[in-house]
């Protein structure tokens, strides 16, 4: 009975070994043809700019287009949905960010995918923090100064938010700073900085490029950013820890992803060539110019952190019971 086992183990390990060469190959030859990056919004967002900086900088070191290609709608559904199902070949890749990819299983029961199951994670693009504004009337000048003044009129203070992300974020204040800001909708990001610049929202927590422009004239005032450490674009403004608010960094990000079955071996090749581009000068001075860090994570160190912000942001929609089904 040796002797067959031996012979089967023989050709499962010919096997094996014709099939990790086969992927070498395929990633040695990837791509020859043209990668399309899908984004979950329209033209014109943070997202979007970035993923044009990104793609026409492989576009050049690939040799062949990598072409942008919008699917907005559904918090991101239908692009998230797009990916998931395409050929996992390497030529459909998605642009995923913080909100479809680990504030959205958080807060819905039933979703077209699953961030962790349905997709390969190749890697994280860059990252951003969100910004603590209030209007620059207010007689507030740092966090400590705010819950204090949050604190005397429990009934008078809200926030804006645009999407589950800010709302979340908010909520997260809630719960550090022991406050009850109520929420307050908006439809963009121009249109909640707005409202707080006319007293409509007494704080907010934008991205920084829809912000510079009101932070720069002054018509806003930050107080803290959800950094880990300062941000070069706000040198003087403290992360929510030194503000004294421990526990709260939120970074928002943008990735790479692949349909699940794509081969790893293509994965990583195009996490290596993402991770050169935005290494280059010329990249790292426009994602700056958009307040975004670049970062170029392992396709493996990206799964966990998926796996991670996942339950964060699981844990903080349960204590705030938000639920958006």
């Amino acid at each position: 009975m040796r002797f067959p086992i031996r012979v089967t183990y023989c050709l499962l390990l010919a096997a094996l070994v014709a099939a990790a060469q086969a992927q070498t190959d395929a990633a040695r030859d990837y791509p020859n043809k043209a990668v399309h990056i899908v984004i979950p919004f329209s033209a014109g967002g943070g997202n979007d700019i970035a993923a044009r900086v990104i793609s026409a900088k492989l576009t050049n070191t690939l040799n062949q287009p990598v072409v942008v290609e919008n699917r907005p709608g559904a918090q991101g559904f239908i692009a998230g949905q797009f990916v998931a199902k395409a050929e996992p070949d390497g030529y459909t890749v998605l642009m995923g960010p913080t909100g479809p990819m680990v504030i959205s299983p958080a807060i819905y029961s039933k979703m077209p995918y699953s961030t962790l199951k349905d997709f390969a994670p190749v890697t994280m693009i860059g990252s951003f923090p969100l910004v603590l504004i209030v209007d620059s009337k207010l007689p507030v000048n740092t966090v400590a100064e705010l819950v204090k003044y949050a604190k005397s009129r429990p009934t008078e203070i809200n926030y804006g938010s645009t999407s589950a992300t800010f709302q979340l974020t908010s909520e997260l204040f809630n719960l550090r700073a022991g406050t009850k800001f109520q929420h307050i909708p908006y439809k963009g990001s121009n249109e909640m900085i707005t409202a707080v610049i006319s007293g409509q929202v007494t704080i907010a927590f934008p991205d920084p490029p829809p912000l510079l422009g009101a932070l720069k004239s002054g018509r806003v005032r930050g107080l803290a950013i959800t950094g880990a450490k300062r941000h070069p674009s706000f040198p003087d403004l403290p992360t929510m820890a030194e503000a004294g608010i421990p526990d709260m960094v939120v970074p928002i990000w943008m990735g790479l992803f692949m349909p699940a079955a794509a081969p790893p071996a293509i994965v990583q090749r195009l996490r290596d060539e993402v991770a050169k581009a935005i290494e280059a000068p010329d990249v790292r001075e426009k994602l700056a110019g958009l307040g975004i860090e670049p970062s170029g994570m392992q396709p493996a160190e990206f799964t966990r952190f998926l796996a991670n912000e996942i339950e964060r942001w699981t844990a903080v929609a349960k204590a705030a019971n938000i639920k958006a089904d």
